[in-house]
């Protein structure tokens, strides 16, 4: 019989404005679970918790190696799994092109350094034949995680429009650039459908609360000025805004940061070198711009060097880089997702001050009440039913190729 891996990834990013209670006791409860249920070895289950600052913290440096070696060291018959607990994001588009209006799903570890849905189907894709590698991600906008896994329940691809609605504008700031955001703004007014989704837009995820009884639940969804700001504390930076967040985040993590933000800057200085930023006005101006700033004060020094995680790239296409661009799907994962793409996920704290995300609770309770063989698609379902008698919204999905539809949770 194959080895059973996993690593488990609790952030409660305590001390911020998006702090959460239950995540840390999403991944205990995890924890045992793996040990006493399916046999799991304490030497092969890797924790990142930010508890506190004793240990390895789960920056997105961290996750991604932890992630690499989990896959790296799996042979045939193998079983992988990983658990994460904690915000997701939806990273809007920044390229510039008229075409490119899509979101990339993000998880977000501590330091702000995020991992994107197309990072995911790339680890998953390196996984060997014969292995099973599972995903439990109870996190907001989780649908999208596993790149264009095959959604066996759920409706994140069949609702999922891919637009993008314009934030509210600001009063402050003048000039050329200010000149260039408002047309960009009004560009998204003329051409993008405007109005919240059926489950609230960006804007909507703070208020997006569900009943827990006499406790209290919020969501587990960062939205994007939040994450700004949050990035900005990390970083130290105050020129962080829309159109610049990739920028920053491959100025500041450099070789560590996601690898399609990588393959997205190999496209922006290739851009820069054409000559071609700036020209065309609207929103291709406005990101330009910011990527000119950018690029023109990073290429005063040495090129190369500065560029070389980005220049390492292979990239075919500038549509590789579009925010949700989707790719062949991956066979050997399977995603559990705390909820649809456009949708939140909520972290309950109840009247007795037990703290636990909605779908990890779930989880729990379900196989607590079933001894034998839970299937994917039977945890799911039942997870479903759970939720919606408990009051809440959130619709967890299964992603994952039909095979795999039947097959046990985890092992």
């Amino acid at each position: 019989m194959g080895r059973k891996l996993a690593l488990l990834v609790g952030i409660n990013y305590p001390g911020t404005k998006a702090e959460l209670k239950g995540c840390h006791n999403d991944v205990d409860r995890m924890h045992k679970c793996l040990v006493d249920r399916f046999g799991f070895d304490e030497e092969d289950i890797t924790v990142l918790v930010d508890r506190d600052s004793s240990g390895p913290q789960p920056t997105g440096a961290n996750i991604r190696h932890a992630l690499a070696k989990l896959v790296g060291d799996a042979r045939p018959g193998d079983f992988l799994f990983f658990h994460y607990s904690g915000h997701g994001t939806r990273l809007p588009a920044e390229t510039g092109q008229d075409d490119d209006t899509g979101y990339d799903e993000c998880i977000v570890p501590s330091d702000m350094n995020l991992i994107t849905d197309q990072d995911f189907r790339d680890l998953v894709m390196k996984v060997p034949d014969g292995c099973i590698f599972t995903i439990v991600s109870d996190s907001c906008h989780s649908g999208g995680l596993l790149d264009q896994a095959k959604e066996q329940i759920g409706n994140s691809y069949q609702t999922q429009t891919q637009s993008r609605e314009p934030e509210e504008r600001s009063e402050s700031g003048s000039g050329f650039r200010s000149f260039l955001k408002e047309t960009a703004r009004d560009m998204f007014d003329t051409h993008v459908r405007h109005g919240r989704s059926q489950h609230g837009g960006e804007d909507q995820d703070e208020a997006d609360e569900q009943p827990t009884g006499d406790g209290h639940t919020k969501n587990r969804s960062l939205p994007l000025s939040t994450f700004i700001e949050m990035l900005k504390d990390q970083t130290g930076k105050d020129d962080i805004e829309e159109g610049s967040i990739r920028l920053t985040l491959f100025n500041v993590f450099g070789e560590d940061s996601s690898p399609k933000i990588k393959k997205f800057m190999k496209v922006m200085l290739g851009k820069f070198h054409e000559g071609g930023s700036g020209e065309q006005g609207g929103l291709m101006g406005m990101v330009g711009s910011l990527a000119h700033e950018f690029l023109k004060a990073k290429l005063e020094g040495n090129e190369e060097e500065t560029f070389k995680p980005a220049l390492e790239q292979n990239v075919g296409s500038v549509d590789e880089v579009y925010a949700g661009t989707k790719s062949w799907a991956p066979n050997n994962g399977i995603l559990i997702s705390g909820c649809q793409t456009n949708q939140t996920s909520a972290d309950a704290t109840t009247a007795q001050g037990s703290s636990f995300g909605a779908l990890s609770n779930a989880i729990q309770t379900i196989l607590a009440g079933k001894h034998g063989k839970v299937t994917n698609k039977d945890l799911v379902m039942k997870a479903r039913e759970s939720l919606a008698k408990q009051g809440y919204t959130q619709q967890p999905g299964l992603y994952c190729s039909d095979e795999n539809v039947h097959v046990a949770f985890i092992c």
